[in-house]
């Protein structure tokens, strides 16, 4: 059977031919013959044949910046459109494996390991897993919203082409329509002319969930309910597996545009959307439920529920009575639609709840299936029924997060007027305060008097007092958990908590409206867990708390910050060992945690793939809840086209049920004391040879002049400032800036720097290669930190990195790019021989995707060097090095 017409090569060949006939109609010819002079320059350099990569360097500094310009744009338009082909091939690989029963990670291989266990233990695996993917307003994503509409069309048309049966006719009018859409994107601006505001970055995240998840997680449940059913003998209801989060328009640590009209219009938008998407479902489900109420038997509760709808909307049954006479199903549908259209409206009548939802959609369910239509349910109820139970009333859940600091400050402040100085106070003292102001009946501070405070602290004091009017209008689920940057002592969680108190959110012991959530993210944070979380734990207020919150606590871990501080074998090793940490203080509580893990798109950020990650946590930390961030061009990636939205859903999925069912089969994972050793030897050393490096003289002013990261700052990606405070150290410095700047220079330094004399490290000091080869055989944590820093090695090019150093001080190069070239070096060794490979990569497809890529990358990469060296640019150079940053970005798949 053949599922498709083309494959990725053709894809590429035709794509890339049709870019060129746009580029030389919309220029000259003169233009699209320099652009080819260029391609084949770089592809004749990585084939061999020439010897250097100067006659492309010399053509390209010999330009005129108008010609400039149009190179920089056509190869970052080339990669646009090359993804969108690699795109294609992913899609066609996971149709081609689904029908061939080759698919890895699929839910059938983990229905039929759960196959192994019995029902019990089945149903309970199901109970526990709960997945949260929660979207970040961190917008690494270096495409524009109109580029990525276009791109979207032209992908329909790629699949029509692969995957209809065509006549020519029809063939060529699709690429009539690819043409048109090339030409447009062409002539439209590729970089932003303005700093996106937090609810554009709202309303983006929110297309994914609108247009992509909304109608895919339905196929996900079907798939599992039908494997498990071949699988699993019994009867098993699938619960709700998943929930999906957002920060986008509520996250407000180190962003001062989002503020509360910002995360009210959100939720107001986001609840805007989902009703419209239910109605529209009910009135699809309408179209199928034309049963006639005189030869079935609709059953008594389905009556009742009629009747009540009835009475609460007396005009609209009677309208529903007159166009469905004899319907009783089409009727219950009109009148639910009118509930929904009445959530929050003045008028009475409207859902109270997305429960009430479900209920009215469980009745019809039961009625069918007592008429004997079980296959109307299973192909047009239960998947509007899992949606709502997804989605609920809002869409995704919001999690508001802000600094310590800024709770810290704003209490202060707040108390200062009631004759109290927070600020002296020790760390015991405050937690002694606060404790009892929480407990205490009567407010301590009005949260509406923010005349006498500096602005920031009047903001803070602002959302509280907001918090409570969001959840009484969009009920307490749309926005419920507070996370807390940069959290370090106990103290800060109770300063939430004491806020949250003040505004009525909490309201101890009968109710607690929102989980306070630690993100631990500095070593000294994540090496005083067990101080900060056992002093909550055994708080009198904090533990009312958790006994309103089901005694389950959510902490976050920041991978890119401790990446950041640390290096990336040293933050691995930490952040692992933490988490059986944190683990053990929560089993000696009784409390179960839910880790948040805060990964960001690249490998130095926590990246990598989401099922190896999942599966190679410490079994003490399964207990089937987990929620982790997808950010930037990681959330286009994953979830822009519906099957690989599917499929990366699917993929989650089969790795949590069966970290799960190991972690009950073997709660503690069995790791050697000698693996552990071998690791803290590793770590110790990578971290001092990390910190060795930031903390060099002369290095911040070598990452300044060897990187492009001063035209990162003013890129416009996100409506975050990209420092803390403005200042230029690596400190303050933002993550995502800081690993952009890297992957640009072709140096992704923080996703390997230091593993090299981490390792050797361990051999020096008696250490065995047999062991460390074992330890990648044997342990998914090691063989998954290697397997990603291998792929950050791969795609890291040392010669081209050579150039960007050159653009430094004489002294500042010779200092500090040998030594992490020598690093690079030792470290593909040290990988290789301990995976015992040939190569630095497991994966063929990146092979042949660096292979496909790095030619066309490099141009963009030369022209960037010699804009970057010009100290006098004009104003088109400087928006040609823009796009050089936005096209090697499209190239390299990866910001930060």
């Amino acid at each position: 059977m053949q599922l498709h017409n083309r494959g990725v090569r053709q894809d590429v060949r035709e794509l890339g031919a049709l870019l060129g006939d746009v580029l030389e109609g919309q220029t000259s010819r003169g233009a699209f013959e320099t652009v080819e002079s260029c391609r084949r320059s770089a592809i004749d350099y990585r084939s061999g044949e020439l010897e250097s990569r100067e006659p492309l360097v010399t053509e390209l500094e010999g330009l005129s910046p108008r010609r400039q310009r149009t190179v920089a744009r056509a190869f970052a338009t080339y990669f646009e459109l090359i993804n969108l082909a690699e795109e294609r091939e992913r899609v066609r690989t996971i149709r081609t494996d689904s029908q061939e029963g080759t698919l890895e990670d699929s839910l059938e291989a983990a229905a039929k390991e759960l196959g192994e266990e019995d029902i019990e233990t089945v149903r309970q695996i199901l109970d526990d897993v709960l997945i949260e993917p929660t979207f970040t307003a961190h917008p690494t994503e270096a495409r524009r919203k109109t580029v990525k509409s276009k791109l979207r069309e032209i992908s329909t048309s790629l699949e029509n082409l692969d995957e209809r049966l065509l006549t020519d006719k029809e063939s060529a009018q699709i690429w009539q329509d690819i043409d048109a859409e090339v030409t447009s994107l062409w002539q439209t601006p590729q970089v932003r002319n303005r700093q996106p505001e937090p609810e554009d970055e709202a309303r983006n995240v929110q297309w994914y969930l609108e247009n992509t998840l909304f109608d895919v997680v339905g196929n996900v449940y079907d798939e599992l309910d039908e494997t498990i059913d071949a699988e699993v003998p019994g009867d098993i209801e699938i619960p709700k597996l998943f929930e999906f989060r957002s920060w986008a328009g509520s996250d407000r640590d180190g962003n001062p545009y989002v503020t509360p009209e910002v995360t009210a219009n959100t939720l107001e938008r986001q609840r805007s959307v989902i009703l419209d998407r239910y109605r529209d479902q009910l009135k699809r489900l309408s179209g199928v439920l034309s049963q006639d109420g005189s030869r079935i038997d609709a059953g008594s509760a389905f009556q009742v529920s009629l009747e009540r709808d009835r009475e609460r909307l007396p005009g609209s049954a009677r309208t529903a009575e007159q166009r469905y006479p004899d319907e009783p199903y089409r009727q219950k549908l009109k009148l639910m639609r009118e509930r929904l259209r009445r959530v929050g409206d003045v008028r009475p009548g409207g859902y109270d709840d997305a429960d009430e939802l479900g209920a009215d959609l469980s009745v019809i369910a039961e009625s069918l299936r007592a008429n004997d239509a079980d296959s109307i349910v299973d192909a047009h109820v239960d998947p509007i029924r899992r949606q709502v139970a997804t989605f609920g009333f809002s869409l995704a859940s919001l999690d508001l997060r802000d600094h310590q600091q800024k709770h810290t400050d704003a209490i202060a402040e707040a108390l200062e007027h009631e004759g109290i100085d927070y600020r002296t106070l020790s760390e015991d003292e405050r937690v002694e305060l606060l404790t009892d102001a929480v407990l205490q009946d009567e407010p301590v501070i009005d949260l509406s008097e923010t005349a006498d405070l500096s602005d920031d602290s009047a903001r803070v004091l602002e959302l509280f007092d907001s918090l409570a009017d969001w959840q009484t209008e969009y009920g307490v689920h749309a926005i419920d958990t507070y996370c807390i940057s940069m959290t370090e002592e106990p103290s800060h969680v109770l300063e939430v908590l004491f806020l949250a108190d003040q505004a009525g959110v909490i309201s101890l012991p009968e109710h607690a409206g929102i989980d306070i959530v630690p993100l631990l993210e500095t070593e000294y944070a994540l090496s005083g867990a067990r101080r900060i979380m056992g002093t909550l734990f055994e708080n009198e207020a904090y533990a009312q708390v958790l006994e309103a919150r089901g005694r389950t606590q959510e902490i976050m871990l920041g991978y890119s910050d401790s990446n950041k501080e640390n290096g990336f074998l040293a933050a691995n090793w930490s952040l692992y060992k933490n988490q059986r940490r944190l683990g053990e203080i929560c089993d000696d509580h009784d409390v179960t945690m839910r880790l948040f893990h805060g990964r960001g798109g690249s490998i130095s950020r926590g990246g990598g793939p989401m099922n190896e990650a999942l599966l190679a946590l410490p079994n003490s930390t399964v207990t089937g809840q987990v929620k982790f961030t997808e950010q930037g061009e990681a959330i286009a990636e994953k979830y822009a086209n519906p099957r690989i939205a599917e499929r990366n859903i699917g993929q989650m999925l089969n790795a949590q049920l069966r970290a799960r069912k190991q972690a009950l089969d073997q709660p503690e994972e069995e790791v050697h004391e000698e693996w552990v050793a071998a690791m803290e030897t590793m770590a110790d050393a990578a971290r001092r040879e990390y910190r060795d490096l930031l903390e060099s003289d002369g290095f911040v002013q070598y990452f300044e002049q060897a990187t492009p990261i001063t035209v990162i700052e003013d890129l416009d990606l996100g409506s975050r400032p990209a420092s803390r405070s403005g200042e230029r150290t690596v400190e303050d410095l933002r993550a995502i800036p800081w690993v952009f700047s890297w992957t640009q220079s072709r140096c992704i330094l923080p996703g390997w720097y230091a593993l090299a004399t981490g390792v050797e490290a361990y051999l020096e000091n008696g250490g065995s290669m047999n062991t460390l080869q074992t330890m990648y055989e044997e342990w998914p944590f090691f063989r998954t930190t290697l397997d990603n820093a291998a792929l950050s090695l791969s795609r890291t090019e040392l010669e081209i990195a050579d150039r960007y150093a050159d653009l430094a001080d004489p002294d500042l190069r010779e200092r500090f790019f040998p030594r992490v070239s020598d690093e690079y070096e030792r470290a593909a060794d040290l990988i290789t021989e301990i995976g015992q490979r040939d190569q630095l990569h497991t994966r063929d497809w990146l092979g042949e995707n660096l292979e496909r890529r790095n030619p066309y990358v490099d141009p963009l990469n030369m022209l960037q060097v010699y804009l970057l060296g010009r100290t006098d640019r004009t104003d088109i150079e400087e928006r040609t090095l823009r796009l050089t940053v936005k096209g090697v970005a499209a190239g390299m798949k990866n910001t930060g």
